[in-house]
C-alpha cells in the first residue's frame, strides 16, 4: 500500500526534469520519475544535510499524503516538519534515495533552501532538537544553489547485514534484530564473495529487479559488490553503483544468500545476468537488514567515512 519506492530506484544521472514547485496533493500511484525541484531566488541559501534514521517505524523516505486520509509517517515528512519549525517557513526537503519502508539510512543526503538566521554550524543542532528519536541530522553545510541530491549524485552504497548459523538466533540478536537479518543456515561467505564479483560492471539487471520497477531501462553500473565476514557468524554485503532498480539490492542479497547455502552455483549468477530471468535469482530479502551507507557527488564530495 502506498507509493512504490524501493532502495533508490532512481538512477544517479541527470533526470532532465523542470524545476517547478510540485503540487501539494499527491496520489498513491507508483512513482516512476523524480519529482521536479522547486525554484528559489539565487540569493536564498541552500543547505545540504547528511541524515541517519531507523526505518523500522517509517513508511519509507518519500512523503505520502493519501487523499482524504492522514499522511503516512515518512522520513521526508518528519524531516520537513522539523526543518520548517526550525527555520519558521515551509520547506521542501529533497532526498538522494527513496528508501523503502523498513529500510534504514546512515548516509542519506538531503537538501532544502530557506532564508534563516540560524548559523550553519548550528543548523544540525536546531533541526535535531525538533526531530523524533529515530531520525538524526549528522551534518549540515551550505551547498551551491543548484545542488540537487538526486541528479548530482555519482554513486551510492547500500549494506545488507546478516547473522547466520549458531549466531542466527533470536536470543543472540535480541538487541540487533531491527537491523540484522538472521538465518539458522550456515553460509559460505567465500562462495558468496565469488558470486558478488560477477555483478561488478555495467549489466542489464532485469533478473535482479521486481517486475513493477517502472524504469525505461534495466541497465545499471555496479562499481563494487563485496561480501565480508567481520566475525564468525556475521556477513556484510555492500553494493555500490550509479543507481538501483526497485528492490535490486535486496534481490542481490537474496541471490548471494542462496549461493552461500549451496542452493545456487556461482556460475548460475552469470547465467541469470545473461538471461534477464527473474526466476533464476534469489528471493527479495526483508527490508530491515538493509541500510543506505553513503552517497557521493562530484565537486560536493561526500566522504565514505562520514556518510
Amino acid at each position: 500500500m502506498g507509493i512504490l519506492t524501493g532502495e533508490c530506484h532512481i538512477s544517479c544521472r541527470p533526470c532532465g526534469c523542470g524545476r517547478q514547485l510540485p503540487p501539494i496533493q499527491r496520489s498513491l500511484t507508483p512513482i516512476t520519475a523524480a519529482a521536479p525541484s522547486p525554484t528559489y531566488p539565487d540569493t536564498m541559501p541552500r543547505y545540504r544535510l547528511v541524515v541517519a534514521y531507523d526505518g523500522t517505524n517509517f513508511h519509507g523516505w518519500q512523503r505520502q499524503d493519501p487523499p482524504g486520509a492522514p499522511s503516512l509517517r515518512t522520513v521526508q515528512g518528519v524531516l520537513e516538519a522539523a526543518v520548517a519549525t526550525a527555520v519558521k517557513r515551509r520547506v521542501i526537503v529533497m532526498g538522494a534515495s527513496r528508501t523503502d519502508a523498513g529500510v534504514h539510512g546512515f548516509g542519506q543526503v538531503a537538501a532544502f533552501t530557506a532564508e534563516t538566521r540560524i548559523p550553519v554550524e548550528r543548523m544540525a543542532l536546531a533541526i535535531n532538537a525538533r526531530l523524533p528519536h529515530d531520525v538524526r541530522v549528522r551534518s549540515a553545510e551550505v551547498a551551491p544553489n543548484t545542488f540537487d541530491p538526486i541528479s548530482d549524485c555519482v554513486s551510492k552504497c547500500y549494506r545488507y547485514s546478516i547473522a547466520h548459523g549458531d549466531l542466527g538466533t533470536d536470543g543472540n540478536l535480541l538487541f540487533e534484530k531491527r537491523y540484522v537479518w538472521s538465518t539458522r543456515h550456515p553460509l559460505d561467505h567465500t562462495r558468496m564473495a565469488a558470486a558478488a564479483g560477477i555483478l561488478v560492471g555495467t549489466h542489464d539487471f532485469a533478473a535482479f529487479a521486481q517486475a513493477s520497477h517502472g524504469r525505461e531501462t534495466t541497465v545499471r553500473s555496479i562499481y563494487g559488490c563485496t561480501v565480508i565476514s567481520p566475525q564468525p557468524g556475521r556477513i556484510t554485503i555492500e553494493v555500490a553503483g550509479n543507481g538501483f532498480l526497485y528492490n535490486m539490492v535486496r534481490i542481490i542479497a537474496g541471490t548471494l544468500v542462496e549461493v552461500g547455502r549451496g542452493k545456487i552455483d556461482v556460475a548460475h549468477v552469470r547465467e541469470a545476468l545473461a538471461t534477464c530471468d527473474r526466476s533464476a535469482t534469489g528471493p527479495t530479502m526483508p527490508p530491515h537488514g538493509l541500510r543506505l551507507e553513503w552517497v557521493r557527488y562530484g565537486a560536493l564530495q561526500t566522504n565514505e567515512a562520514d556518510a
